[in-house]
């Protein structure tokens, strides 16, 4: 039944925030959220409603997948409508995949998604999953003229909102565990909930939430590095099923002048393999025309990622596929931004 006032659902799919440590043995395990609320008394001051949903078995975010995603987008769509927002508690290893998946997986969104998660275990003393958890909850239930304030896939951690799509994990040991390095934070947390309204994606139409479900996993990343060997890229080039390639190139898209290496390439791409150009660089872009070493690929058929995340640039790719598009829609779609996961000027 639909809530008289603000109500958030938290889907708890596992991870560091919801562990607890065996006093036997003085490992961590995953414990319910019945555990997590009594470890964070503080929810029950907030002035909306919040009901939970728990993956079971929880899931390290280690084994998080497409068929995991899948679930959490049924969870969403299920109970679209009788939520303001929604929260997922997630491990921070494989949240920016997650993230990105969801933003095209959830077309038409018009609510708040935040994944948020910890690097300490809420039960231990120095935890940054309470504050994690409290503000990712104030802003899933935030409102802007009775509208939702951050109507998209978002990942919070460590005073900072950012686009899901956009985000990466840049550190295991810090609380400041992600980054986005090519579009700025949506929000900054202090004493106050600062907004950065004019960035923050909106669905420009008001048609219903789309889910889609179905991704094809048949993708590799394939990462130059200086000597790498012709055998090693012609044998990821020539995997059975392959149909696209998240090519980590240097600088603003430059690759080695081999001419075995620009053979391989087009003899792929006319194999129908759609092969993706990103910076291995945290931050930048792909200018393939600027350097002689990325013009070779861009006269191979080499797509540019533009400023694409790998997280984004791996699951856009799923998702287009999934639809069971034929390589030349992929690439067109590859040049659109479907949920602001690019910069395409």
């Amino acid at each position: 039944m639909k809530a008289e006032y603000t109500s958030v659902l938290i889907i708890y799919t596992g991870g560091t925030i919801g562990m607890i440590e065996n006093t036997e043995t003085g490992a961590l395990e995953n414990f319910n959220f019945e555990q997590l609320q009594r470890h964070v008394p503080e929810l029950k001051k907030l002035d909306f409603n919040i009901e939970s949903y728990q993956f079971d078995p929880p899931r390290d975010s280690s084994d998080m997948d497409p068929e995991a995603w899948a679930e959490l987008v049924r969870i969403i769509y299920d109970n679209y409508n009788d939520y303001d927002g929604f929260v997922i508690l997630h491990g921070t290893d494989t949240m920016a995949y997650t993230a990105s998946a969801l933003s095209f997986m959830l077309e038409n969104l018009n609510k708040p998604v935040i994944l948020t998660g910890s690097q300490l275990p809420i039960g231990v003393l120095r935890t940054d999953g309470k504050e994690n958890l409290m503000t990712s909850l104030e802003i899933a239930a935030a409102k802007y003229k009775n509208k939702p304030l951050v109507p998209e896939v978002c990942i919070f951690f460590e005073n900072h909102l950012m686009r899901g799509n956009r985000t990466t994990k840049i550190n295991a040991e810090n609380f400041n565990a992600f980054r986005s390095y090519n579009y700025p934070a949506l929000a900054g947390v202090g004493i106050h909930i600062k907004y950065e309204l004019s960035l923050i994606h909106h669905c420009t139409n008001e048609k219903p939430l789309t889910p889609h479900l179905a991704l094809d996993t048949n993708v590799v990343v394939l990462k130059l590095f200086p000597g790498i060997q012709e055998s090693v890229i012609s044998a990821i080039l020539a995997i059975p099923g392959l149909k696209a390639v998240v090519l980590e190139t240097y600088g603003s898209g430059n690759a080695p002048r081999k001419v075995w290496l620009t053979n391989l390439l087009i003899e792929a791409n006319e194999r129908g393999i759609v092969i993706v150009n990103i910076t291995q660089c945290s931050a930048g872009t792909v200018e393939m025309d600027r350097y002689e070493t990325g013009r070779q690929l861009l006269d191979a058929g080499i797509l540019s990622g533009y400023d694409s995340t790998t997280e984004s640039a791996v699951t856009k790719l799923m998702f287009l596929l999934g639809h069971r598009l034929p390589p030349n829609e992929v690439r067109q779609m590859m040049k659109i931004s479907i949920a602001g996961e690019i910069t395409v000027n």
